[in-house]
C-alpha cells in the first residue's frame, strides 16, 4: 500500500481520483483550498497559493500516512477573461496554482520518494493543443504541465521515479459554468469528439490509476489524451 497525495481534490474529477486511488488500495491525502472531500481519506485545507501550506500538508501527510509514493498535480484556476483585459496579477494567480505549486508539489514528492521510486501524474488539458480563446493563462499554464513532465521524467528516471500526464477533454464538470450558453458548448463537444457521449471523472480516473499502477512500470515522459477523440495526437 503507498501513501498518493492528490491536489485539487475536491472538484469532480479530483473526488474521482481520490475515490479511484483509495479502491486501489493507497493511503490517500486529499489536498484543497475547500476540504470538503471524501470520508476515508486525510483531508488537507491547503491554499496552493502558499509555498509554505504545501511544504506543511506535505510533512503533515508523510507523518501520519508514510511518506508519498504517487502524487497526482490536478488543481488548477480558470478565469475567463479576453487576453488583452488579463492583469497581471491574475496571470501570477493562475501560474501560482496550475504550474509553480505542480513544481514544487513534484519536487517535494521527489524527497520523500527518495530511492525508493514512485509516479507523479500531472494533469493538462486539451486546451493546451488548439488555444482557447478568452482562456490564454490557463492554456499556457497546461502546456507547461506537460513540457514540466518530460523534463522532470528524464531527471527523475534514474530515482525509478515515473512522470507521466494526462490531458482530458471536456467533462462535464462545474468549470464548465464559465460558458453563458451551457447547451451550446455540449453540441459543440459532441461534434468534435469521435465518440458522441460526454466523458465521466470515472474513465479520467481510470486512467490515473493505470499511469501510478505496476501496470505501467515502463512508462514515463508520456502525456496520454483522455478526450474521446477530440483531438488525436
Amino acid at each position: 500500500m503507498t501513501t498518493a497525495l492528490v491536489t485539487g481534490a475536491a472538484g469532480a474529477l479530483g473526488r474521482a481520483i481520490v475515490r479511484r486511488l483509495a479502491a486501489d488500495g493507497h493511503r490517500v491525502a486529499a489536498l484543497d483550498v475547500d476540504a470538503k472531500t471524501l470520508e476515508g481519506t486525510l483531508n488537507l485545507e491547503t491554499d496552493l497559493r502558499d509555498p509554505a501550506a504545501v511544504e506543511a500538508a506535505f510533512s503533515e501527510t508523510e507523518a501520519r500516512l508514510g511518506p508519498v509514493g504517487i502524487l497526482v498535480n490536478n488543481a488548477a484556476v480558470y478565469p475567463a477573461r479576453p487576453f488583452l483585459e488579463v492583469p497581471l496579477a491574475e496571470y501570477d494567480d493562475v501560474h501560482a496554482v496550475n504550474q509553480r505549486a505542480y513544481w514544487l508539489a513534484a519536487q517535494l514528492a521527489a524527497r520523500q520518494m527518495g530511492d525508493r521510486g514512485g509516479a507523479v501524474v500531472n494533469i493538462a488539458s486539451i486546451t493546451m493543443h488548439g488555444g482557447w480563446s478568452d482562456l490564454a493563462a490557463y492554456v499556457a499554464t497546461k502546456g507547461a504541465a506537460a513540457s514540466l513532465t518530460r523534463a522532470l521524467a528524464r531527471e527523475l528516471g534514474p530515482k525509478e521515479i515515473r512522470v507521466n500526464c494526462v490531458s482530458p477533454g471536456a467533462f462535464p464538470t462545474a468549470a464548465e459554468r464559465i460558458h453563458p450558453d451551457p447547451e451550446a458548448y455540449d453540441r459543440m463537444v459532441l461534434e468534435r469528439q469521435a465518440l458522441q457521449r460526454r466523458g465521466k471523472p470515472e474513465e479520467l480516473a481510470a486512467v490515473v490509476s493505470f499511469l501510478t499502477g505496476p501496470d505501467a512500470s515502463f512508462v514515463t515522459g508520456q502525456t496520454i489524451e483522455v478526450n474521446g477523440g477530440w483531438v488525436m495526437a
